[in-house]
């Protein structure tokens, strides 16, 4: 029974992932699969994803590890990072794609039309690089990480919760959007704790020790 299942479905970073969960958690066992069963047994699960929304959601229905993913995200601590933040809602733009649909929204690309800095810059897209995240509530995985703390992204797409209550952080590109959801068990993030430095580093610490309530 390993600690923690980082999912490989063919798509994401997963090595640097489980080497920066390694790094903050030597005592925990990390393991990157494709294993039901597994997946099943882990005590906290992390589904990373890179690429595109319908590269990711084609990979975990042919992996045969979508109905795993629905059924390990009801009842421990879950991670989903960057396109595994993405594929928790009902659609995106991108495809577009149909979700895994766990919440209700969407996830949507930065509109050309204002991708316009304070300066009068025009941003580019993606949004790749450094950019503050302001947390909008407390939660367990924010402990010990200050206040508008930098976070590294890097994507084309953003998510947009039905509800706001699901919101756990933000960051601004140049119109402020949902970085970081929660609710009961679930923690996701837009940007990548493993590629974040310090911050990252203690939030995914924060997840080792975390018991799955917000």
């Amino acid at each position: 029974m390993p600690d923690i299942a980082v999912i490989d479905y063919g798509m994401g970073n997963l090595r640097s992932v489980a080497k920066a969960l390694e790094r903050v958690a030597p005592d925990c066992s990390v393991v990157v699969t494709a294993d039901a069963a597994v997946i099943r047994s882990a005590r906290r699960v992390v589904l990373p994803g890179q690429s595109a929304m319908p590269d990711c959601m084609a990979g975990l229905n042919e992996s045969g590890l979508l109905s795993t993913v629905l059924e390990v995200a009801q009842d421990r601590p879950f991670l989903g990072i960057c396109l595994g933040l993405q594929m928790l809602f009902d659609m995106s733009e991108e495809g577009p794609t149909p979700g895994l649909a766990l919440f209700p929204g969407r996830v949507e690309r930065f509109r050309h039309a204002g991708m316009i800095d304070a300066g009068g810059e025009r941003l580019k897209v993606p949004h790749m690089g450094w950019s503050p995240v302001h947390q909008t509530r407390a939660h367990p995985l924010w402990k010990g990480i200050e206040q508008d703390a930098r976070f590294y992204f890097a994507h084309s797409y953003h998510p947009v919760p039905d509800d706001a209550a699901l919101t756990a952080a933000t960051a601004a590109y140049p119109v402020a959007f949902t970085c970081a959801i929660s609710r009961a068990n679930i923690f996701a993030t837009q940007f990548h704790p493993e590629k974040s430095q310090r911050a990252g580093l203690m939030l995914l610490a924060n997840f080792t020790a975390w018991d799955g309530r917000g």
